[in-house]
């Protein structure tokens, strides 16, 4: 039984992490960027947003004085058991995330959409958003928080299937650039793009994608990693430099000790599973 208290103690500690702390794959990422940006201007900000950093890590303070929106990633193993239940887990995690809210301290940014009410603590109707994932054999809880700017940044495009793969570089340059030329992004950025089915579950994944994966790190399928690079590249010579963020993450084991780490592990291959699970029998049958 994973204590409830275990989880919002480790949830206030990983909220803080996440608005002071920056993931050794984005500041690597970061550094890349300040040796090879040719922009004398970028080049400054990028370097002043490492120094930053340091100087947000070493002061225990907020590295940003918008802290977004936050959101959490909670993956339950089939055989965790959690005192008190899903209802008590997600009471844990919006009070862990008002105290945050205090103690960090976080900028509340959440309000009513309509009324501008304000609670001053991050917490509302739907907020902060969780969303849940499974994962076989195993007896813990993974929390993953988010700091997720949320007013700019996403767009959608139905596409024709006919608009084929050059369609989907076209609409990604398209938003990059109108996103930049508006200052509606924060650059240096990590792009997130969902594909497929619904606009709902396109914009899910795209989401995911750019909160829950590492830095450099390229999907399974060598033909989509070819494409990774390749919208890297494209990405990279638009023209347009400087400023973002990401999250960490935490497993709770069944004894309620807390493991941190910055790799979500969001996409592995039971998440990434493709048709329906067929008994070995029924498989043989098959084939």
């Amino acid at each position: 039984m994973i204590p409830l208290a275990s989880i919002q103690r480790t949830a206030e500690e990983l909220m803080a992490k996440a608005a002071i702390e920056i993931p050794e794959d984005y500041l690597d990422g970061l550094r890349r960027c300040a040796d090879t940006e040719k922009g004398d201007l970028s080049a400054f900000v990028i370097k002043a947003m490492l120094e930053n950093y340091e100087a947000a890590k070493e002061d225990r303070r907020a590295m940003c004085g918008d802290t977004g929106l936050p959101r959490w990633y909670v993956k339950i193993g089939n055989e965790a058991r959690i005192e008190g239940g899903p209802v008590a887990l997600e009471a844990a995690l919006r009070r862990a995330t008002a105290r945050a809210t205090t103690s960090v301290p976080l900028r509340p940014n959440r309000v009513h959409p309509l009324w501008r009410t304000d609670h001053n603590n991050n917490v509302g109707i739907n907020a902060p958003e969780i969303e849940y994932a499974f994962h076989p054999d195993a007896d813990w809880i993974e929390l993953t928080t988010v700091h997720k700017g949320g007013l700019f940044g996403t767009d959608y495009r139905m596409l024709f299937p006919g608009d084929g793969i050059e369609g989907i570089k076209r609409f990604y340059l398209d938003t990059l650039i109108g996103f930049g030329k508006r200052g509606l992004a924060c650059q240096p950025a990590i792009v997130g793009i969902g594909l497929g089915g619904s606009k709902d579950t396109s914009m899910v994944l795209g989401k995911q994608a750019s909160c829950l994966r590492i830095v450099g790190s390229r999907n399974p399928d060598p033909h989509i990693a070819a494409l990774e690079e390749e919208f890297k590249e494209l990405g990279n010579n638009i023209g347009i430099g400087a400023m973002g963020f990401v999250g960490s993450c935490a497993r709770i084991a069944a004894n309620g000790k807390a493991s941190f780490r910055t790799d979500p592990m969001w996409f592995t291959d039971y998440m990434r599973r493709e048709s329906v699970e067929w008994g070995r029998q029924t498989a043989e049958a098959a084939e």
